[in-house]
């Protein structure tokens, strides 16, 4: 279903979603894409209950526009943050790893909308059925947990295969890759790795530093024998968890390797032993900008593309 104006009712200028980052993904950067015109999420992960809201309240001290909250559903404590976010009036969530089909009768009694992301064309039928209000097509070219589909060859079939809206993720990174699910019909993007290094992302330099220094084939999913994919880009991390794999480690070991691995790089710096979540448009991103100059740049790019088909014949 193309439908532009889910955003629009939502009261949002620009149809993006900034993706919501673990450890990275916080009241600066959520604010700060909100007054630019798109949806800021705060990622609550697995962080506790009361940093998730201080982050929220501290946005609405930054922003009197829409903003709202990434669920990890398979989190310890994602339970407590869904009721949470009720009593906080956030109005917008997306979620992932797991189904939030328990929490979304609460969730709707108190007009939240809900965003679920999927991989699967099964999966978007199943939040459809059980009353979300658009889904998120990623594909596996997106930083951190993947499916297998890419972007391109899940997106169409998620659109053909559900009438709520569907919202394009995975590999976006500019108004070229917008304009090219727009054709697809996406209703609107998420976009992750591009805030990466916003201005006001409070993510770590030193990660900032490594995704604009980021090339073509930089990234590459670790994790499959454990049945959580990751994408990130290459370091010391990356090339040890490779040699578990090939010996065949256990779960355990792989897991112990990569406990904490994030928080490490976004938090610490630590970008050789630390996990650096990227998409693989990493190798696209070359500046630092504010998100208000990211999304501008981004939608006047997509009026370029659509107004270049226009020239040349193919639309009227």
């Amino acid at each position: 279903m193309n439908n532009f104006g889910f955003f629009h009712k939502l009261g949002i200028k620009y149809p993006i979603i900034q993706g919501g980052m673990a450890w990275i993904s916080d009241s600066s950067l959520a604010a700060a894409v909100s007054n630019a015109g798109g949806i800021g999420m705060i990622a609550a992960a697995n962080a506790p209950l009361e940093y998730v809201r201080q982050e929220i309240r501290k946005a609405k001290e930054l922003t009197d526009k829409p903003f709202g909250v990434n669920i990890m559903l398979l989190s310890e404590n994602a339970e407590e943050i869904a009721g949470m976010v009720c009593e906080e009036g956030i109005k917008v969530l997306t979620t992932g790893a797991g189904s939030p089909g328990k929490y979304l009768k609460m969730w709707k009694e108190y007009g939240i909308t809900v965003i679920p992301v999927v991989a699967s064309v099964a999966l978007a039928r199943r939040m459809e059925k059980e009353g979300a209000d658009a889904v998120i097509a990623e594909g596996g070219e997106s930083g951190g947990h993947v499916g297998e589909l890419t972007t391109m060859a899940l997106l169409p079939q998620v659109i053909d295969a559900v009438d709520i809206p569907v919202i394009a993720a995975g590999g976006i990174g500019d108004g070229r890759g917008i304009a090219a699910a727009f054709m697809i019909g996406a209703s609107g993007v998420q976009v992750g790795t591009r805030f990466l290094v916003a201005k006001e992302c409070t993510v770590h330099q030193n990660y900032k530093d490594r995704v604009l220094k980021a090339k073509d084939i930089d990234t590459v999913v670790t994790g499959r024998p454990t049945g959580h994919p990751v994408r990130v880009l290459r370091n010391k991390l990356t090339r040890q968890y490779e040699e578990l794999e090939k010996a065949g480690a256990s779960l355990e070991e792989l897991e112990k390797l990569g406990a904490g691995a994030l928080r490490k790089a976004a938090k610490d710096g630590d970008i050789d032993s630390g996990s650096v979540m990227a998409g693989q448009i990493a190798g696209l991103v070359k500046k630092e900008q504010t998100c208000q100059e990211i999304i501008e740049e981004m939608f006047e790019q997509v009026r370029e593309r659509l107004t270049a088909l226009d020239y040349a014949g193919i639309v009227e």
